[in-house]
């Protein structure tokens, strides 16, 4: 699972910054790496450097093998905050898409054994 991160022009993406942010990512969703090529992190600062509320966006898009990317973004007032609050949407994203997929494939199993079993 490649992981790469982006920052806008107003937030600092320091070495040590994206380090703890790919350790993040890589921890949150291990159970998921078999299936993910790559996860790219968007951060932005929507007031472009001014205070305010909820200002920090972490946008995550996730490339599944097999699927089309999903993409999830979360707002708060730190990035920590706006970060943590994408991976959860993301995990939730994730489970949904799986379950999905696990669900349609054993719809045909179950149909092709009524298939097997018919003639």
């Amino acid at each position: 699972m490649q992981i790469q991160v982006n920052t806008d022009s107003h937030i600092t993406g320091s070495e040590a910054f994206t380090a703890k942010v790919e350790q993040k990512i890589n921890n949150t969703f291990k159970r998921f790496s078999e299936h993910i090529t790559r996860i790219e992190v968007h951060f932005s600062d929507l007031n472009s450097g001014k205070a305010g509320p909820d200002d920090k966006r972490c946008v995550l898009e996730a490339r599944v093998a097999g699927l089309n990317p999903i993409s999830v973004s979360h707002q708060a007032s730190t990035l920590a905050l706006a970060a943590d609050g994408a991976m959860g949407k993301m995990t939730q994203a994730l489970d949904t898409a799986f379950g999905k997929r696990n669900a349609a494939r054993h719809d045909q199993v179950v149909a092709s054994d009524e298939a097997d079993s018919t003639e």
